[in-house]
């Protein structure tokens, strides 16, 4: 065994050890470097909910209960993905709202109403006292068996001025009193406090796994030796789900932890009013769940192992993490994991003592003193000493009644049994925190009434039971019911006896405190405050940058007056902030008649809130402003116009809208009509020009033709010229009633049944003679064997024909065709090597008026009409006629479908 002065050393050690952190991290932060602000020290802190319940009870629950252990770590995984959704919102709503507990919470959701928010703390402390105590029994149980193994009979009679366990609690209360209480703020960040606890639960954690570890590896022979003994020693039940009740207690279990890792009050101070980043909910989402994993993998094989190993009743289960090294006589193990279970209880202590003294403090002492005008008159200048003094003597106050209670009451129980009984507690306030986040309705009377209803169910069903059990209560209670009636025992309510007690007092407890919130708010009318509240709590990502402007306020304030409050608390340098940071905000000057803004009230409330709590800053403030009541008329008045006002903003939002396409469409209608209008200009212009060129050559020949002079063979020459000029007129004339036609969807084809390879050599045997005379390579490749296609010979002709002209007026030397089937398609592709066609004209090349709107003083050659008609053309044959230029050839391609019903269809089409 050990001597109480080495243990005395490694305690103190330890605290001198968590002392040191805190005060290098609080050091650091002022240098503008703050280490708690990294997301993975967040999810550390909330490691926090792994107390000595976690470290001893789990390994106590797990050699009763089995696996069922477990449940109270799956509930606060399965619900960790809804943490962007639920505690993202308590998040902003905390820091926008400036709360600093959970009362604090929800006291403002409902109206920042005094009696709910004294309410909820007071219920607070008598959920958090016992589990706080059974920190304090895991720690002087793990200290008594370093030293005997009759731990629990030397605990029960050893007087207090004896007990290591008072001087350690007392120890912890100067630690938490000294870097949880330095800042009045209470929504202030405690730097030192987070380190701290972050450290504490990286400690506990490695304290664990090691001795899991050497009861795993070295007492025995690894999980399977472990598990084959458990089985031959008749405790397979453990590791085995007992029946359908077991899935019943799983389930509400679950649902239990749930509820405690979100409303815990150290869960709340460290996951809301500890945090510093929203962000920083990402990583804990799936760090904490393995953090839990971590801590649990050993626990339900240190259990078996503790009941194999340990004949019955030499140790309780709880402290079989610490009897394995100490009967295996490994001392520094031993050291280890009782600094780890001092870690894990020592967390819980300093988080819970400080929320529960800001509680008391902002819910409780100071609503009590500023309600008496006198005692507010007397001394408002000394309010800030008051608040933060109330704070210190609460810390000392509760931890020395959480040591009475282990004293009086805890040590009778078991770390497990007591912890449940608080987690029951504290999920009495779910109706109320997830009912006032998401449903406006939500009001004042049927959360206060559902919570009371709630707690004193909890009390009668699973307080009252241990106090029959500590003999402060006759034990025909439990036998015989309230006031003899059978229906009323504690642990049987209306005959239901097959649930566990915990999740009996759960059931009950809960659901009558959701049914009367529910059914109250329904039927209760919310004052303009609460349900001023209710909208903001609700639609908090819509009102966190306007808050201050959009909360309904009516009355008179006077500037000096709100000054003088904040620098009650604040001193006079941080109110001067406080008001410049108003002014940059809002863009608002501060009033030169000494009258304050409305906003700034609010903003004036919403800080000292963060001081003395939502409850108390309200009663502060009312007490130098001059507020007038509004009536629900007013509201619904003030609601109806903005609503009004916000419709027809929409409205005038989407017409102007409306207007703005409008215009945008006719604008471009506008300029498609001037292009068109200056194209159709350009082009009448070169289609007279064109026509006038024949005519004249027709005039002029035909008036020489006069001369009867004239010999035969000029004569003849000249007619010659005469009927290529009235060709060329008409064939002029033909374009412009094709393209005509072509638009109006008037002019038919005449498909048949067509050799395509005697189609395109009859249309390029017309070109040699061109192509000779200009000096030009023609070549012509065909890549298919018989092919007929039902179209139109004459008009694919008259494609072909186009291109294969168009190439030969531009090419330098040469011009090719190449046509074969791909794909189901028929491709004709005519390439030359002239000049090319410049990148940017390529998309209009094949619009009508193309040619003509881009005239130079040189006009270019032809109408430019044959491209446009060559397009058409393919278009009503179903295919696709494009342009682009490859290494440095102009290629025009054309593709017609080679499916005769895809032919037929379309043509079918093109007749309708």
């Amino acid at each position: 065994m050990f001597s109480n002065l080495l243990i005395i050393s490694f305690t103190f050690g330890y605290l001198a050890l968590l002392f040191a952190i805190a005060w290098f991290s609080e050091r650091t932060a002022k240098k503008g470097r703050k280490l708690s602000n990294h997301p993975a020290i967040y999810a550390m802190t909330l490691a926090v909910y792994c107390t000595a319940w976690t470290y001893y009870g789990s390994v106590g629950r797990a050699a009763t209960n089995g696996l069922e252990f477990l449940t109270i770590y799956i509930g606060p995984s399965l619900i960790a993905p809804l943490w962007w959704v639920i505690m993202r919102k308590i998040i902003r709503i905390s820091k926008v709202q400036r709360i600093s507990s959970i009362a604090d919470f929800i006291s403002s959701r409902y109206g920042k109403n005094v009696t709910l928010g004294g309410v909820v703390t007071i219920f607070c402390l008598l959920g958090i006292l016992p589990y706080t105590s059974i920190q304090i029994k895991g720690v002087a149980s793990s200290f008594q068996i370093l030293q005997e193994s009759n731990a629990t009979e030397i605990l029960a009679n050893i007087p207090f001025y004896q007990d290591t366990a008072f001087y350690l609690a007392i120890g912890l209360a100067l630690f938490t009193v000294l870097f949880g209480t330095r800042d009045i703020e209470a929504t202030a960040q405690h730097e030192g406090m987070v380190m701290a606890v972050a450290f504490e639960s990286i400690f506990k954690l490695i304290a664990f796994l090691v001795v899991g570890v050497f009861v795993s590896f070295i007492v025995f022979d690894g999980f399977a030796d472990i598990f084959s003994q458990a089985t031959s020693s008749g405790l397979e039940h453990l590791f085995v789900m007992q029946g359908d009740n077991g899935i019943s207690e799983w389930f509400w279990m679950s649902v239990l932890s749930m509820m405690a890792i979100l409303f815990l009050p150290r869960q709340f101070q460290m996951g809301v009013i500890e945090n510093t980043n929203e962000k920083h909910i990402d990583t804990a989402m799936w760090l904490f769940p393995l953090y839990l994993l971590l801590i649990n993998v050993f626990v339900l094989p240190i259990a078996l192992g503790g009941l194999v190993y340990f004949p019955s009743g030499s140790f309780e289960a709880d402290t079989f993490v610490l009897a394995f090294p100490i009967v295996f006589n490994q001392e520094w193990l031993a050291i280890l994991v009782y600094l780890g279970g001092f870690s894990a209880a020592t967390g819980m202590i300093i988080v819970s003592t400080i929320a529960l003294s800001t509680m008391v403090s902002n819910n409780l002492v100071m609503p009590i003193l500023l309600i008496n005008e006198s005692f507010q008159k007397r001394y408002q200048h000394r309010l800030g000493y008051i608040l933060i003094w109330s704070r210190r003597i609460s810390i000392f106050l509760i931890i020395l009644a959480a040591y009475l209670y282990y004293k009086q009451v805890a040590g009778q129980f078991t770390l497990v049994s007591i912890g449940l009984i608080s987690f029951v507690a504290i999920a009495q306030f779910t109706p109320a925190i997830i009912g006032g986040i998401f449903w406006k309705k939500g009001a004042r009377p049927g959360a206060l009434a559902g919570i009371i209803a709630g707690f004193l169910i909890w009390f009668y069903t699973l307080v009252v039971p241990t106090m029959v059990t500590a003999g402060y209560i006759s034990e025909e209670l439990l036998t015989e019911g309230l006031f003899g009636l059978g229906f009323l025992r504690p642990q049987s309510l209306l005959g239901f006896d097959e649930m566990s007690y915990i999740t009996h007092g759960l059931f009950f407890s809960l659901s009558i405190n959701a049914l009367l919130y529910v059914l109250i708010s329904l039927f209760t009318v919310q004052t303009s405050k609460e349900h001023n509240q209710a909208v903001i709590f609700v639609d908090i990502f819509r009102f966190s940058t306007s808050l201050d402007a959009s909360v309904i306020w009516k009355g008179q304030a006077y500037l000096p007056d709100l000054k003088a409050l904040l620098v009650n608390f604040l001193g006079s340098e941080k109110t001067e902030e406080a008001l410049n940071q108003f002014m940059a905000q809002t863009g608002k000057a501060l009033s030169q008649k000494n009258f304050a803004d409305p906003e700034l009230v609010n903003y004036s409330e919403r800080l000292l809130s963060g001081i003395i709590g939502s409850a108390s800053a309200r009663i502060l403030v009312s007490s130098v402003v001059k507020e007038e009541e509004i009536s629900m008329e007013e509201v619904l008045d003030i609601l109806r116009e903005t609503q009004e006002l916000k419709s027809l903003y929409e409205e005038l939002r989407g017409k102007s809208e409306e207007l703005k396409q409008a215009s945008e469409k006719l604008q471009a209608m506008n300029e498609a009509l001037r292009l068109n209008d200056m194209l159709k200009d350009e082009f009448i212009s070169t289609v007279t020009h064109e026509m006038k060129t024949p005519i004249t050559s027709i005039r002029a020949f035909s008036e020489i033709l006069l001369d009867d002079d004239l010999p035969e063979s000029e004569r003849k020459r000249f007619l010659d010229i005469i009927i290529q000029e009235a060709n060329r007129m008409s064939r002029l004339i033909d374009q412009v009633l094709d393209l005509e036609r072509f638009d109006s969807g008037r002019q038919e084809l005449n498909i048949e049944p067509t050799d395509v390879k005697i189609l395109i050599l009859e249309a390029t045997d017309s070109m040699y003679q061109v192509m000779k005379e200009k000096g030009l390579d023609f070549t012509i490749e065909l890549n298919f064997e018989d092919l007929t296609l039902d179209l139109d010979e004459d008009r694919i002709k008259q494609v072909i024909l186009n291109l294969l002209s168009n190439a030969s007026k531009f090419a330098k030397s040469s011009v090719s065709l190449i046509a074969d089937v791909k794909d189901g398609f028929l491709r004709v592709v005519v390439k030359d090597d002239g000049k090319g066609i410049p990148q940017e004209e390529i998309p209009y090349i094949f619009d009508k008026f193309f040619q003509a709107k881009n005239q130079t003083s040189k006009k270019p050659i032809g109408s430019g009409l044959g491209l446009a008609i060559s397009k058409k053309i393919i278009t009503y044959h179903q295919g696709e006629i494009i342009v682009n230029i490859v290494k440095g050839e102009t290629c025009f391609e054309f593709s017609l479908p080679v499916n005769k019903d895809v032919l037929k269809l379309n043509q079918l089409s093109n007749h309708e």
